[in-house]
């Protein structure tokens, strides 16, 4: 119901205000840019689809606690039981008291017994396993089965975190996981990002953290890859007649553009307030949007979001040739990162 209060209100506004001169590309009033910005607040993969990059909603499935399992390295304690091989029993029992019986290729094997596939099976399985293998050989054998050594299963942490691993048991949460490394505030949630068998999960960290989204605080896995962006990973441009013209953080992946105006100072009295334009995707192909200060100041402020990467430009006059305004603003654009990075190298903090 807001969105479409929102976009009514649009409308109406635009009635009584001037029209752009700029079209020679993909132009968008209020309207579009309201829209979008819905979009944006659906969180990182809604932004991520915006730009073209599409994942598969997040499984109910990574939601699932699971049962511990045996594993490639892992070390067994085995007890052999029979009635009439007594000797085998006793060496089976000496060997799991000294050394064990490892897991090799996913495969545990016993003296006068072909290997058995254990790995995956969780201690209760594998007995089941063994005793069903045995049998097929020497009725009535039975085992006892129990970890003598664990192979420790991790998650491996990355970037602005103070562990670089943290032990799963099948229970272990991905909240947890991030109290434990003890994230800071500061980090940017938005292009942190979990990996698993080498593949992106598309879990939103930000609406997770910031927003209590449970749906999206999967069970860990051992071998899961956490990384945690520093706050300066995602940014965008505030550039034209404003109090000071700047690159921005953006560490939540949106913000609203009347914060993002009142960040930079202010649009100056030299600035043309009926034409705040914000550029979107590529110098080359760019998505202009235009909109008047009358929207930023009576429209919902969560219905007029920036995202990263974008420009948000405000100019003496509105942009009327874009080659023109490219060769303008490029060396600007250059200037502003190459000053940002330059000042992170040398250990400087940029206010």
């Amino acid at each position: 119901m807001l969105r479409f209060f929102a976009i009514a209100l649009v409308i109406l506004f635009s009635a009584g205000c001037t029209n752009p001169p700029y079209r020679g590309y993909h132009v968008y009033g209020a309207e579009d840019f309201v829209l979008d910005s819905y979009c944006i607040r659906e969180g990182k993969y809604g932004i991520l689809e915006m730009e073209g990059t599409c994942f598969e909603p997040l499984s109910e499935e990574l939601l699932n606690e699971y049962a511990d399992t045996i594993q490639n390295g892992d070390i067994l304690s085995i007890i052999f039981y029979h009635p009439s091989r007594k000797e085998l029993a006793a060496a089976i029992t000496a060997i799991s008291e000294k050394v064990g019986f490892q897991v090799i290729d996913g495969k545990i094997t016993l003296p006068d017994f072909e290997a058995v596939e254990v790995e995956g099976l969780t201690l209760n399985k594998a007995k089941e396993a063994l005793d069903s293998a045995l049998r097929s050989e020497m009725q009535d054998a039975e085992t006892y089965v129990a970890y003598k050594d664990k192979a420790e299963r991790r998650v491996e942490l990355m970037g602005l975190v103070s562990t670089s691993s943290i032990p799963v048991n099948g229970k272990l949460r991905l909240f947890e996981t991030l109290s434990r490394a003890k994230v800071p505030p500061s980090a940017n949630l938005f292009k942190s990002y979990v990996v698993r068998d080498s593949r992106l999960l598309p879990v939103d960290l930000q609406r997770l953290v910031q927003e209590g989204d449970m749906s999206q605080n999967v069970v860990m896995q051992g071998g899961d890859k956490v990384y945690i962006a520093e706050p300066s990973a995602s940014n965008f441009m505030v550039m034209g007649e404003v109090g000071k013209p700047q690159v921005i953080d953006l560490p939540s992946g949106s913000m609203p553009l009347r914060q993002a105006l009142a960040q930079a100072g202010g649009i100056s009295f030299t600035g043309d307030r009926r034409f705040i334009q914000v550029i979107r995707g590529n110098l080359i192909h760019p998505k202009v949007y235009t909109l008047n200060w009358k929207h930023i100041v009576e429209l919902p402020t969560n219905s007029l979001l920036v995202m990263p990467g974008d420009i948000v430009y405000v100019a003496a006059t509105p942009i009327a040739e874009w080659d023109r305004f490219v060769n303008q603003i490029l060396p600007t654009i250059v200037g502003l990162d190459i000053l940002l990075k330059g000042a992170k190298n040398v250990g400087i903090t940029l206010p």
